[in-house]
């Protein structure tokens, strides 16, 4: 009776080749999603507010959302598996793209250092930002006014042309939390970048070349937008009046142009400031005036790229800050002489 040989099971050279690239691949990866996200940006600051009761997971996704980490599963298994899952406080973080996941969990536990926090309301000039920041005692205005007069290398102010006003527009506002040490052109760069964000978030630059403009115009736009309406749900239907002026060459006559060339606001409005000699006077010039007015938050930008679509050439402003719009002349007059007692 013949005995059975054992079968030997021999590993194909190519199966062990296999197996080595597959745990290479993992390990790479691995050592990838917790390595920083950019280690040539340590000079950029992103605000990371954490709420009180803010669970690991909710921090996580801020930190994905932000750039600030590759991977939110990434953090959360790196916070279990070091026994700091909930261990984070509440607080505004100035956290940077080039920090490991060992200096911002470090940071998370320790606290948030101390911060100033700036809230550069929509439709503030250039001009209020710097006396805004000099009342707080951050910079000094005319310093800060000969920061924004320089040259800074973003994309969307190629298309400027060199104005003392350079940034008149683009300056974003919003609330930012700096450090104490935090530098004026430090500043600057993180308006500038929140702008930068926000338009392309939006894929803003393609929706208003839709629209036959260039981005500088719509700042312009949105700027007029911004200064002339009080009330939010009036941005639209303003933006289509000076769309439909600009559709037949009729002067734009924005209040807040003027306004912008006395410098300081003015109740009301006189015929001689009417005379001003300025291309802002869009009484006179006919048109989008050089540059922007203000600096206009998103509701404005947004306006601009999504006007209501009527037939309103007119508005005058009613005493609770709302306007009245009209079609005609006539009923534009009408309007003047019931809320503001003028013919």
């Amino acid at each position: 009776m013949s005995k059975r040989r054992k079968r030997r099971f021999s590993y194909r050279p190519w199966i062990i080749v296999l197996l080595f690239f597959v745990l290479a691949w993992g390990y790479i990866e691995a050592r990838s999603i917790f390595s920083p996200v950019d280690q040539a940006r340590a000079e950029e600051q992103v605000n990371l507010d954490v709420p009180s009761n803010s669970s690991t997971a909710y921090i996580a996704d801020q930190l994905e959302n932000e750039g600030l980490v590759h991977s939110a599963l990434a953090f959360r298994l790196y916070a279990r598996y070091h026994d700091i899952d909930g261990k984070f406080k509440p607080g505004t973080y100035l956290l940077n793209p080039a920090m490991t996941l060992e200096q911002i969990t470090g940071q998370l536990i320790k606290g948030p250092d101390e911060t100033i926090k700036i809230t550069v309301p929509e439709g503030f000039t250039v001009s209020q930002v710097a006396e805004l920041l000099d009342q707080m005692g951050i910079t000094g205005k005319d310093d800060f006014l000969r920061l924004t007069d320089s040259e800074w290398n973003y994309p969307y102010l190629k298309e400027i042309a060199a104005d003392k006003n350079k940034l008149e527009g683009y300056l974003y506002p919003d609330t930012y939390h700096v450090s104490p040490v935090t530098s004026p052109e430090k500043l600057v760069q993180m308006m500038l970048d929140r702008f930068n964000k926000v338009i392309g978030e939006q894929n803003y630059i393609k929706r208003v070349s839709d629209r036959g403009l260039t981005l500088h115009q719509a700042v312009i736009m949105a700027s007029m937008v911004e200064r002339e309406t009080r009330v939010a749900g009036e941005r639209a239907r303003v933006a289509g009046v000076i769309y439909n002026r600009l559709e037949i060459g009729m002067p734009l006559q924005i209040d807040a142009t003027i306004q912008y060339v006395l410098g300081k606001p003015k109740e009301i409005l006189l015929y001689k400031d009417l005379e001003v000699d300025s291309p802002y006077n869009t009484y006179k010039h006919l048109g989008l005036p050089p540059g922007p007015i203000a600096c206009p938050g998103w509701p404005s930008l947004q306006a601009v790229i999504e006007p209501e679509d009527h037939n309103y050439l007119y508005y005058v402003a009613k005493p609770d800050g709302s306007h009245a719009f009209s079609r005609t002349l006539q009923e534009h007059n009408d309007n003047t002489r019931k809320y503001q007692g003028q013919t």
